[in-house]
């Protein structure tokens, strides 16, 4: 199977033979992998360089002129770095893009902390407007993709190495899809942390939704998983930042006796940088460590 950047590449490349509109901007990341498509589009296929406030400068003032911008880059350097021109030259120029990552919280440990984004959902929630979609799978990431080229919102794709076995439908609006039902709670699963999910909540008597686009929150589509119980038990496990949801899932649930837990990466940096699995397993997010405490949740 191939990678989500992998088929990110192979995709836009196809779209910009497709959309005349549409225009790549990277950071060197990624730069070999279109070299293709830059020498038959070289107005709409820009290398700036290890500049990632450029990046997004540029690609902002693309869009002014009309155009659909994709700008990709790892996530620490697409989202957490050049933060201030994300907020100004989009959000307040009120001018749409597609950001696509790479690296996703810890794909590539060898790279140390300065490679690792955790946090890149959070820090885009305190700002208005973005549509962010967390593919589990790389024929996710494509269609995902494709939906997000043809509007003119903002919109960020976050791309991981971790992949789920198969993929799964996309939701239409981005909905949550209900894969188990049951009656002793619900447990979220957002995008590669799914098959994990699965295998930590097989015999238990829980409902399980699986979410590829979590902003907007499918907050109806939770209130209805949780159906009309006395109280609702809640459980919802990203590949980024732990409690990132949290607030709202409890937004949703403001009319019904809830509790929520939030299970993702830590705040502790793990400085021991290993393996993606060892970090995996680190943050409690391998099938076992999510048995543990999704178990250990339910019963208190």
């Amino acid at each position: 199977m191939d990678t989500m950047r992998d088929r990110f590449i192979t995709t836009t490349s196809q779209l910009l033979e497709e959309e005349p509109r549409l225009a790549v901007v990277l950071a060197d990341i990624s730069a070999d992998g279109f070299a293709p498509a830059r020498r038959a589009h070289p107005d709409r296929v820009i290398n700036v360089g290890i500049r990632e406030q450029l990046l997004i400068g540029a690609g902002a003032g693309m869009a002014l002129t009309g155009m659909r911008p994709i700008l990709h880059t790892f996530a620490s350097f697409l989202v957490e770095r050049p933060f201030e021109q994300v907020k100004l030259d989009f959000g307040h120029q009120g001018v749409g893009g597609i950001l696509v990552s790479a690296g996703g919280s810890y794909d590539w440990p060898a790279g140390g902390f300065t490679h690792m984004s955790p946090g890149d959902v959070a820090l885009l929630d305190t700002l208005e407007g973005w549509t962010v979609h967390v593919p589990g799978h790389p024929d996710e990431a494509e269609a995902l993709l494709r939906g997000a080229v043809d509007g003119d919102d903002r919109v960020y794709v976050r791309l991981s190495l971790q992949a789920n076995r198969e993929a799964r439908p996309v939701a239409g609006g981005g909905g949550f899809s209900v894969l188990r039902e049951g009656r002793g709670g619900t447990v979220v699963a957002v995008g590669p942390m799914l098959d994990n999910v699965l295998t930590a909540t097989e015999g238990l008597d829980v409902s399980v939704l699986y979410a590829t686009t979590v902003r907007p929150f499918d907050a109806a589509g939770l209130r209805r998983a949780v159906g009309a119980g006395a109280r609702a038990d809640v459980v919802i496990v990203e590949p980024y930042l732990a409690g990132t949801s949290t607030a709202r899932a409890n937004e949703a649930l403001m009319e019904v006796p809830h509790r929520v837990l939030g299970l993702g990466v830590g705040r502790a940096e793990l400085r021991r940088y290993g393996q993606l699995d060892e970090h995996l397993a680190a943050h409690g997010l391998d099938a076992r460590g999510l048995r543990e405490r999704i178990t250990g949740f339910l019963r208190g």
